[in-house]
């Protein structure tokens, strides 16, 4: 009988954090969009990067 005493204040406080782990997500927009992620893959084009200017402006591709 005595375990309850540890056993429920544990059990709440699992459920709290679940609780909080959960509203932090949502509130970080987690759940926005759960369909763009798993069709992504299903792409055939590579994603594109924009390719990166040199720091002083020359280009270099014309030699």
């Amino acid at each position: 009988m005595t375990i309850l005493y540890v056993l429920v204040p544990l059990a709440i406080g699992i459920v709290l954090i679940a609780v909080a782990g959960f509203a932090w997500a949502t509130h970080r927009g987690q759940f926005d969009d759960l369909e763009t992620p798993a069709l992504r893959m299903l792409r055939d084009e590579p994603p594109t990067r924009p390719t990166p200017e040199p720091p002083d402006g020359r280009n270099t591709d014309a030699r």
